[in-house]
């Protein structure tokens, strides 16, 4: 654990998600806050009103008409999915790629979390019911960890990425061997520090534990089937990467083998179509 804060700790010198999120996150969680309270806020920041207004006249949404008062934006996304978006938009920047490793690619890392995202997101509304804010956040920021390993203790990462063998023991075994805690733990203490939901930091801690009694329909059971299904389309987030699923969340899947298939055949086009969302590019 010392270790984790440490790399958390170090990592604040590389620009992480903006205090504008992190503010919103803080307002969300009060009873009382408004439209207008997260107007006041993201306004602070003229560059991120300007993204927003960019993304939601996006194809992705397919508006008919273009939007484009902030209010108008907030109403119509809701919430959750204005935070989500804050933080995508801060996430491209920290995942552009800035080296080239045949062993670790920021960008395929992006690949990966964007694809764990979309994934987790389907999962929670088409099996579940379920909203899917929260679930599609958890999976796009499961493996934020690596980038933090990555920046802070790049040496000792690299190392791990290259003595990974997923056919010997998880990843998760190699980073605490090599560089004293994991991704996850990492993860989640930089979820905590932007103050996202306290079950989003719980997915992001738990999402490589083999836990056999852990409910499918919860975030960690959501985002471990996500990983496991984006990873058979080889979105992974290092080559070669492979996802074991307990006997709980395997049986959930064989018991609703039909609709997971289905999820399974639309998610390839879901991915695609989020591209101008999700995609990480320069500007």
């Amino acid at each position: 654990m010392r270790k984790a804060h440490e790399i958390v700790r170090k990592f604040r010198n590389v620009k992480t998600i903006p205090n504008v999120a992190i503010r919103l996150s803080g307002l969300m969680s009060s009873e009382t806050c408004t439209i207008q309270d997260l107007e006041d806020v993201i306004r602070m920041d003229p560059t991120l009103v300007a993204r927003l207004l960019r993304l939601i006249n996006c194809p992705y949404y397919g508006l008919r008409q273009k939007v484009e008062s902030l209010k108008r934006a907030i109403v119509f996304l809701g919430m959750k999915n204005i935070r989500n978006l804050v933080v995508i938009e801060a996430l491209k920047d920290i995942f552009r790629e800035n080296t080239s490793n045949e062993i670790f690619s920021k960008r395929n890392l992006w690949l990966h979390c964007a694809a764990a995202g979309i994934c987790s997101q389907m999962i929670a509304e088409r099996i579940f019911e379920q909203q899917s804010e929260d679930a599609f956040l958890c999976g796009i920021l499961h493996d934020i960890g690596m980038i933090a390993e990555n920046q802070v203790e790049h040496d000792q990462f690299i190392e791990v990425c290259r003595l990974y063998k997923p056919e010997l023991k998880p990843i998760t075994a190699y980073e605490n061997e090599i560089i004293g805690t994991d991704h996850c733990m990492i993860g989640s203490l930089l979820a905590q520090e932007w103050k996202l939901p306290l079950e989003v930091q719980k997915g992001i801690e738990h999402h490589h534990k083999a836990i056999n009694d852990v409910l499918p329909g919860s975030i960690v059971g959501i985002v471990q089937t996500s990983e496991y299904m984006v990873s058979k389309l080889e979105y992974t987030a290092i080559p070669g990467m492979k996802v074991m699923l307990s006997s709980s969340l395997s049986n959930h899947i064989q018991e609703n083998i039909e609709e997971y298939k289905a999820l399974a055949r639309d998610l390839p086009g879901e991915i695609s179509k989020a591209n101008d969302l999700y995609e990480s590019h320069e500007e």
